[in-house]
């Protein structure tokens, strides 16, 4: 499975031309997206949008108008999440009366992939995966599976979410976030929490090598809590790959939450020969942050370039031709994702 395009919108420079060079600072403990201008989308609609889909839109629909698809295949996990709590409360605020239908329309995870399909008129496989911290890696898997069926398909697989009021106080109250941490000095912050992120990454998908960006070698998810099993799997996965270490990079999910860095330190000790690297201070942590470490190694293998600031350990690579991605949501919810260079 070969990457041809990717768009991605997030807290740093990454739409249009990117620079990840630079890092954009958190405030409040959150790092929200840079949603640029979205052209071709009605002035009506766009009103009605929320933030989640207007990020959707942003970075679906220039793909969709170049590219005829099979299917749009979206992961989420609070896409919509802020119109449905809109919703909620009109149905409180006008005693069961009149009420608005937009933030109903919209109030569904759905609406992302819903929206891309209506204003393109595409009336092809049409799927949203709402599984928490797995939803993008099971959108891959479920586009996977497509080509093996269809193997002269196009798939847009992406994945969308956003930092709603509702879901980050619960978030904050539950301890999973710290407003006084910053993402300059987010894995030295020696704390039981991480900063809130948002974004939405999207790419074009087929089973064409010729001029693709990426190749999508292997995914697997799965879920523990505990580290042995995860090591013992990523041990596993890491062989499979057969990899050339003086040319692979681990990018992990570590976020700074002290509750979760054995998890990322024991699988780095597996492959303590490879330089490992970090996304989580750009991005911020959200269930499907996953999805910016893919756009991320994808512009990383086009561009053979990865900025210093990701390194943890190593970074003289001369060159960059496979990245692994070990990502886990919570410490419950684990992923492992290999690309290499086409």
């Amino acid at each position: 499975m070969f990457i041809h395009q990717h768009i991605c919108i997030s807290p740093q420079h990454t739409s249009g031309d990117a620079d990840v060079d630079l890092l954009n600072p958190s405030a409040n403990g959150q790092l929200t997206a840079i949603e640029p201008e979205l052209t071709g989308v009605p002035a009506g609609l766009l009103r009605r949008m929320s933030k989640a889909v207007r990020m959707g839109i942003g970075t679906g629909l220039p793909i969709l108008q170049q590219n005829k698809v099979d299917g749009i295949i979206i992961g989420t996990a609070n896409g919509g999440m802020n119109d449905c709590i809109k919703f909620l409360n009109q149905i409180i605020d006008y005693d069961e009366g009149m009420l608005t239908p937009g933030n109903f329309v919209q109030s569904t995870p759905n609406a992302i992939a819903g929206q891309l399909s209506l204003i393109t008129k595409n009336q092809q496989y049409n799927a949203t995966h709402v599984h928490l911290g797995l939803s993008f890696e099971n959108s891959l898997i479920d586009a996977q599976m497509h080509l093996k069926e269809n193997t002269d398909g196009n798939y847009l697989v992406g994945a969308v979410d956003e930092i709603s009021s509702y879901n980050y106080n619960i978030d904050l109250l539950a301890g999973w976030y710290n407003q006084n941490i910053k993402n300059q000095s987010l894995y030295e912050s020696n704390r039981p929490a991480t900063i809130a992120g948002e974004g939405a990454a999207m790419f074009l998908l087929n089973n064409n090598a010729q001029d693709a960006l990426a190749k999508v070698k292997d995914i697997e998810t799965f879920h523990a809590s505990d580290i042995e099993t995860v090591k013992t799997r990523f041990k596993n996965f890491a062989e499979a790959q057969n990899l050339d270490r003086e040319t692979t990079i681990f990018l992990t999910g570590e976020n700074g939450d002290i509750r979760f860095n054995l998890f990322y330190h024991s699988c780095e000790a597996i492959v303590n020969d490879i330089p490992v690297a970090r996304f989580k201070h750009l991005s911020g942590e959200y269930p499907t942050a996953v999805s910016f470490a893919v756009w991320l190694s994808v512009f990383a293998l086009q561009n053979q370039n990865f900025p210093g600031h990701l390194f943890k350990t190593g970074n003289n690579l001369s060159q960059i031709k496979n990245i692994i991605i070990y990502n886990n949501y919570h410490g419950l919810q684990h992923s492992f994702i290999s690309l290499t260079k086409n």
